[in-house]
């Protein structure tokens, strides 16, 4: 083990470090007591600005270059950390691990200055560091500008260490106090190995590494077919990157899955259950739902497009489309005629692609007629489908566009109707609040925190949580479900009941996750935070991720009019999701012309990757490019 995992924190399971570069040395005291904590088989570069004609006169220098020589330790001298390839051969580079401890550019040098040794410092180890590597910056208190940091400065006044490290494709991934008497012998020097040390009190160790990088978002292609001929379509723009993700299929270890099985089998205790293949269409017609208007819970679709596809699935290169019949099955009976002819079945196909577009479901209480209708339908069984559902929605903390649902349909006898509700209200609250309080600390006084919310209708649900610990963004209580009494679905002495729960929502709260966008990641570094079957509070692998601020304004075409939704669904989709807020500032009308302008601000953050200034003002950039092309709107 090397010093850093023994001061002051506890190691994370991260690969075991093989070849470290020590960058900024200028005494070598921290590489001469570095190599006594390491394993003899770890290969350590040690390097310095300096010539060795500038360290001549300094003995302590001296005598740790000669312990270095002995152990047969290589240092670098006249190495500029912001030129990294420069200074090493291509077969000297993939480090596990680059540390620089307390950089500064010297003398009376400002911030400024120094987050620019920084940004150049980052965008340097980028050439030389392991995939999976590691870049230790050690900073004195207040420099970094993060809420680590106690106390912590003006984020002007400071270094700004992480969003200098997001030039670099690089994220905050853990931080801890750095200790000296952890590297007995260390003593930390000023710039040029002057007298004058750095104050090392209250001083953070930040440990980064690298993100999966911004790709240009080209929307994926996916086939689909319908009875015997094949379908092309785009997935939205908004939703790239969400389509046939199989989070809930067997051979997932998501925690959307994990949170899953465990509210069925809760729930599976108390009622006999079918668990129903989702064999049903992702895509439809925008059917009718048994979802009662008043809950507000159907929002907007996103709309599909089909066209004709008569290509070779096999010739198809560059894995840019995807074959979805697995997730997309053929349309029921009630959307193609049975057995149509050549001419039928084309004027049916022709049908679907012209006016009548179809949807991507926004909820799966779309499907529950069917079920219900099913010639293996059981009364008093809990009927289970659970699937993936997408809806146009604003941007905000806890609303997300393509989330998984859990639908648990139940057939009552109308006699006995209204005990088996509370029968079966008691025990989804107990399952719930037995998932909810998992991860709580022991000795929490907090109470159950599961309410049945009645609607004005007096027979319907509104399910809610009250927030836990999900930041200040979550004032309210949050709404993770329905339950619905249906009368719209007729069936012979029976009535049903609906619930329909909001799995990603879940399994933020009972994991402790602040961002559902992180639930979408790529980045293999998440599933690894999560055993298999347990639920443990997560731990973020990118930390105090920088904000950035854009204002917009515009003026209004009063033909065209203005859709807000469709606005906050085109910022998602050209921000490739990394807008987390888009507040509305004022509405100014012109007096002469009566012009309509409206100005919104705009707060861009990634949850998982490398989010730069420059990356967000090019955002920025775009979208303001787009808004005059789509919306038809004129910028100010």
């Amino acid at each position: 083990m090397c010093a850093p995992e023994s001061a002051g924190r506890e190691p994370e399971e991260t690969m075991v470090p093989r070849r470290l570069l020590l960058v900024g040395e200028g005494n070598f005291s921290f590489t001469a007591s570095l190599i006594n904590t390491m394993d003899p088989g770890v290969s350590i570069t040690a390097t310095c600005l300096q010539h060795p004609a500038d360290l001549e006169e300094d003995p302590v220098t001296q005598e740790n270059l000669q312990r270095l020589r002995e152990r047969g330790i290589e240092v670098c001298f006249g190495v500029d950390c912001t030129q990294l390839a420069h200074a090493l051969q291509a077969h000297d580079r993939d480090f596990d691990r680059i540390y620089f401890n307390f950089p500064h550019c010297g003398r009376k040098a400002g911030v400024a200055k120094n987050r620019e040794l920084l940004a150049k410092f980052f965008q340097s180890c980028a050439d030389v560091l392991a995939k999976e590597g590691e870049v230790h910056v050690a900073l004195c208190r207040g420099q970094g500008g993060t809420p680590a940091d106690k106390p912590q400065r003006e984020w002007h006044n400071s270094w700004q260490v992480v969003a200098m490290a997001a030039l670099g494709g690089f994220i905050l991934s853990d931080v801890y106090p750095f200790s000296c008497e952890a590297v007995p012998g260390y003593k930390c020097t000023g710039y040029r190995s002057q007298a004058k040390s750095f104050h090392v009190e209250g001083a953070l160790n930040h440990v980064f590494t690298q993100s999966l990088p911004f790709e240009d978002s080209q929307p994926r292609a996916f086939r689909v077919r319908l009875e015997d001929q094949w379908f092309s379509f785009t997935e939205p723009e908004g939703l790239a990157g969400k389509l046939n993700r199989r989070f809930l299929e067997a051979s997932s270890c998501h925690p959307i899955k994990t949170i899953n099985e465990k509210l069925i089998a809760e729930l599976g205790k108390h009622f006999p259950f079918k668990r129903l293949k989702c064999s049903f269409p992702l895509l439809s017609r925008g059917g009718t739902s048994v979802l009662p208007p008043e809950t507000g819970d159907l929002q907007p679709a996103f709309r599909i497009n089909l066209h004709e596809d008569n290509s070779d699935s096999e010739s198809l290169t560059g894995g840019i489309t995807q074959e979805m019949e697995d997730v997309v099955l053929s349309f029921s009976g009630r959307a193609l005629p049975k057995n149509p002819g050549r001419d039928g079945c084309r004027a049916a196909h022709e049908g679907i692609c012209g006016q009548a577009q179809l949807c991507l479901r926004s909820s799966l209480l779309v499907h529950a007629e069917a079920v219900i209708h099913s010639p293996d339908f059981i009364p008093g069984s809990l009927h289970i489908l659970s699937g993936p559902v997408f809806r146009k929605c604003h941007i905000l903390p806890f609303t997300m566009p393509a989330f998984h649902e859990t639908l648990f349909m139940l057939g009552l006898n109308t006699n006995g109707k209204d005990s088996c509700l509370m029968s079966l209200l008691g025990h989804l609250k107990e399952s719930l609040d037995n998932l909810l309080t998992q991860t709580l600390l022991e000795g929490s006084n907090v109470s159950t925190s599961v309410e049945f919310v009645l609607q004005p209708n007096g027979k319907d649900f509104i399910i809610h949580v009250k927030s836990l610990n999900l930041g200040p963004d979550c004032t309210e209580n949050l709404i993770i479900g329905t339950i619905v009494t249906s009368t719209a679905v007729t069936h012979k002495h029976q009535c049903f009941v609906f619930v329909s729960i909001n799995l990603d929502l879940l399994a933020m709260l009972v994991y402790d996750i602040s961002d559902w966008r992180i639930l979408w990641t790529f980045d293999n570094r998440f599933l690894k935070r999560f055993t298999p079957g347990k639920i443990e509070p997560f731990k973020s692998y990118s930390l105090y991720p920088p904000r950035y601020v854009h204002d917009i304004s515009f003026w209004l075409d009063e033909k065209k009019g203005f859709d807000e939704l469709e606005f906050h669904t085109l910022a998602r989709a050209v921000s490739q999701d990394t807008i987390i807020s888009i507040q509305f500032l004022g509405r100014f009308q012109h007096p002469d012309t009566e012009q309509v302008s409206l100005c919104y601000r705009l707060t861009y953050q990634a949850c998982d990757k490398a989010l730069s200034s420059q990356l967000a003002a090019a955002m920025q950039s775009r979208f303001r490019k787009e808004i005059q092309r789509q919306l038809h709107v004129l910028l100010r």
